[in-house]
């Protein structure tokens, strides 16, 4: 056999491209054929090939060098790592046999793999609405709500910023110009912004629009923070709604309950709402029931405001004892509410912000600083001469490249236009409505060289590397920094860019990796839209559901930040609390709204798998689901995700109805259909030892009255016990755990979903991640100096 070749090191030796070459053949394949013969070709022959794949002719010693055969070599390889091969019940070989036949088909494939590389080709990239949201805030210093202007993106391979998905259809480039209109006015600071209305509703989908926030004072219960942009000197409105139930009626009013607005942390208004003529609620249901309807209808203030980003809170002070909003009515009761409930916690609704009003154009915001670099001088040419500055640092950032005369000369014809209308800032406004709006700017675009031949890999440009760059570890366009480097041609150094990943990690903003890659791969978002049964679950409320992601957030960032070996993501025996998600999980001693590391006394909480985020977002509204738990685990821990189940396959029936009562009870009865146990042998298993959890994520010792037996055993004939039996287990497949966490870092920072040559990458970077004890910088350098995120392949026939 040839001696190995790192991918690493082909990625040095190449200049601008690669030629596509065969790779010698192993000089002996007969132990390898001796183990096939033995053990698969039972199932996988030619007369009757199971699942399609006969080993029994196959050539060996041609591993990796058919590319119609590499994927099928690379599912044997995963069927081997996990043991899923020969089925139970038929003869096995010995672990080491595993391990040898493993190991040497991954060296076949890496070495082919090596000789001629395929980094693959992705498709035109549009940013995401996180992506585009980003990059308004860094192109000009300016927060906007991506959802007010765009839809939410469609999501492939578990991630939304594919690019096969990320498709624009006409309604879409329609949100875009609109957006680009109204984001050049605030940025400009136009006078001829016309009031608008914004709401902030109770339940937030971002953190910045929450009620843990540190705008909020300590003690506060039932209220609501937003950031919010005022685009003009001016005057505002500010109308506070309280949350109403499904029969549209305002809780907590038998008793009067105080109010406080604050702005910027400074309180600015109190108000006192209930108590008002409710002495005989029984006596007076119909009076109530108006009242509760219209005891909202004051609550608003006119307040005068600076241009810029404040802080609006609203909330009700010294009552932190008390559930966080409004609890799901009863379905069988949401119709039939009476004045006697009326005791129940007030909440807050909404805050709606309207305005501007009597407005005129703010002297400085950070949107003008960052765009103004010069300014008019009232002739021609000198504004002209100033415009170019400006429209220059712009595009330049914008399109992230050089910009060129036709750049320039376009946009300076839009400013012209603009100018003639509306003076100098009109001029400005105009041309960067067209620059957010260009192509250039809202897809990443990468060129092909001329001289490169077809189905070659090659490299892309430093400039095109920095783009890949910031949009994976920042979800943004790279800085002045990295631009420059790039601009010079040295990004692409290894120490450079090594230095680089280093420096952007440390910055804030690579936050984004932990909001849209964490957030989507731990199913975080997905909170956003659950609901637990009421009945089951009264205690449940939307703080401690912003409570359950603000944890992992917290505790993924940390993990990031320190660098620590990624396999403390599932033994780490701390995590982050306030006080509302410490009473939760039954922990003293935690008081406020503040978030702060704690030490885990017990086992059972440690790591990823004691979170309450991951076990609501795997469970059923109203029981535990080890099906959906254990799926989760081999889908996001494990990298061996199960098929989807057959359409015919019933439901677990409901525990009201049936007897016997306890979820793993259920799940042995519904074991008993053949089609259903193949799968559930595989998934169940994980998701049994996470039952002391409910579905919730509080600690329980029964389920229907049953004493949990949280034991499990696999097919393979590995068994575990509870939380800390499943945590040892997934420790004792650490480097599974490792190269899953790696092909979906690799997933979302290719923005493509991971192809058959793509496998020979991933075990490059965990080889080398290894040798510094699995730290996040080794990953994720290793990805950014990896074939696939540095190279390209050309056009084929």
């Amino acid at each position: 056999m040839l001696p190995r070749v790192t991918l690493s090191g082909v990625l040095i030796g190449l200049a601008t491209s690669v030629s596509l070459q065969a790779v010698a053949a192993p000089a002996s394949v007969e132990w390898q054929r001796a183990l096939l013969d033995q053990y698969c070709i039972a199932c996988h022959n030619d007369q009757a090939p199971m699942a399609n794949l006969t080993l029994q002719t196959v050539a060996l010693d041609q591993v990796g060098q058919r590319a119609d055969e590499v994927g099928v070599w690379e599912r044997v390889v995963l069927r081997l790592r996990a043991r899923e091969m020969p089925p139970v019940g038929l003869p096995r070989p010995q672990p080491t046999a595993y391990d040898q036949l493993a190991s040497w088909l991954e060296t076949s494939l890496d070495d082919a793999a090596a000789a001629t590389p395929n980094p693959g080709r992705p498709v035109i990239h549009r940013l995401n609405r996180a992506e585009y949201t980003n990059a308004i805030r860094d192109l000009l210093a300016l927060e906007i709500d991506g959802r007010e202007h765009l839809p939410a993106d469609d999501s492939g391979y578990g991630f939304d910023n594919i690019g096969d998905v990320l498709s624009l259809s006409p309604s879409l480039l329609e949100r875009y110009m609109i957006a680009a209109a109204k984001i050049s006015q605030l940025a400009v600071g136009d006078p001829g912004i016309r009031p608008t209305l914004q709401t902030y509703s109770m339940r937030p989908t971002l953190i910045q629009h929450g009620r843990m926030s540190e705008d909020q004072p300590f003690g506060t219960r039932g209220g609501l923070s937003a950031r919010h942009y005022f685009p003009l000197d001016g005057e505002y409105r500010v109308k506070i709604r309280l949350q109403r139930t499904h029969a549209n009626q305002i809780r907590g009013l038998a008793e009067p309950q105080d109010i406080e607005v604050r702005f910027d942390r400074v309180r600015i208004a109190e108000f006192t709402v209930g108590g008002e003529g409710i002495i005989n609620p029984w006596a007076a249901v119909m009076y109530a029931s108006a009242y509760e309807q219209t005891a909202d209808d004051g609550l608003e203030l006119t307040i005068e405001v600076k241009a810029g980003i404040h802080a609006i809170a609203v909330a009700f002070p010294e009552k932190r004892g008390l559930p966080e909003g409004l609890l799901e009515p009863r379905l069988s009761s949401a119709s039939y509410e009476f004045a006697g409930d009326r005791d129940t916690p007030m909440a807050l609704g909404s805050i709606e912000i309207s305005g501007p009003f009597n407005a005129t154009r703010p002297a400085d915001t950070p949107s003008r600083t960052r765009l103004f670099s010069c300014e008019p001088v009232g002739t021609i040419a000198g504004d002209q001469a100033c415009a170019t500055e400006i429209l220059l640092s712009l595009a330049r950032r914008a399109f992230r490249r050089p910009v060129n005369d036709d750049d320039l000369a376009s946009l300076l014809g839009f400013y012209a236009s603009g100018r003639a209308d509306g003076g100098f800032d009109r001029g400005i406004q105009r041309a960067l409505r067209a620059i957010l709006v260009d192509p250039e700017f809202l897809f990443r675009i990468e060129s092909q060289p001329t001289a490169v031949t077809l189905a070659t890999a090659y490299r892309v440009t430093d400039v095109e590397l920095a783009s890949r760059l910031s949009f994976f570890l920042w979800s943004s366009i790279p800085d002045d920094e990295l631009l420059a480097l790039a601009e010079g041609g040295t990004l692409s150094e290894p120490e450079v860019l090594r230095r680089q990943v280093r420096r952007m990690l440390a910055d804030t903003r690579s936050s984004a990796l932990v909001e849209n890659f964490a957030g989507q791969w731990l199913y975080l978002r997905n909170l956003r839209s659950v609901a637990p049964d009421p009945d089951a679950f009264p205690e449940f409320d939307d703080n401690l559901r912003e409570a359950f992601v603000r944890e992992t957030e917290l505790f993924v960032e940390s993990q990031l930040r320190d660098d620590r070996n990624v396999v403390e993501l599932l033994t780490a025996d701390y995590t982050f609390l306030n006080e509302r998600l410490a009473r939760h999980y039954g922990i003293p001693d935690v008081y406020g709204n503040h978030f702060r590391r704690v030490s885990l006394a017990s086992g059972l909480r440690g790591g990823l798998l004691g979170q309450g985020s991951i076990l609501t977002a795997t469970s059923y509204p109203n029981r535990t689901s080890p099906t959906l738990r254990g799926k989760w685990i081999l889908d996001n821990l494990l990298g061996a995700p199960p098929p989807p189940p057959p359409s015919n396959v019933p439901d677990l029936e409901d525990s009201e109805t049936t007897s016997p009562r306890s979820v793993r009870e259920r799940l042995e009865a519904h074991r008993v259909n053949p089609v259903c146990a193949s799968c559930h042998a595989r998934m169940d298993p994980f998701g049994l030892a996470l039952e002391p959890f409910d579905a919730i994520g509080g600690l329980r010792t029964h389920d229907g009255g049953v004493l949990i037996d949280a034991s499990a055993s696999l097919p393979d004939g590995s068994s575990f016990d509870g939380p800390a039996g499943l945590r040892e287990y997934l420790l004792g497949n650490q480097q599974r755990f490792v190269a899953t966490l790696t092909k979906k870092l690799l997933t979302y920072a290719l923005g493509r979903g991971l192809e058959d040559y793509d496998p020979p990458a991933v075990r490059q970077i965990v080889r080398a991640a290894a040798a510094d004890d699995y730290s996040w910088s080794s990953l994720l350098i290793g990805i950014v100096e990896s074939v696939p995120f540095q190279m390209r392949r050309s056009r084929q026939l």
